[in-house]
């Protein structure tokens, strides 16, 4: 299995961390999610974001933002 470098801001106003991390390990069991600010700011006050293998990936919504990440997870 390949390893995925996933990162989410704890704080961001558009993503329950706690949330964002269930969904992330239902996704992704036993990916290690690195959780801290990302100085990505602008965007992060207007978006939900995720950092993913290189990629930053933004999304009105948490979900959605799951949802455009998936092309960029690693099997």
């Amino acid at each position: 299995m390949a390893t995925n470098d996933i990162r989410i801001c704890d704080k961001c106003k558009h993503v329950k961390v706690k949330t964002m991390l269930n969904k992330l390990s239902k996704e992704l069991p036993g990916t290690e999610v690195k959780v801290g600010c990302k100085s990505y700011c602008g965007p992060c006050a207007r978006y939900a974001f995720i950092f993913v293998n290189g990629r930053y990936i933004k999304a009105p919504t948490e979900d959605e933002v799951i949802e455009k990440a998936r092309p960029h997870f690693k099997a």
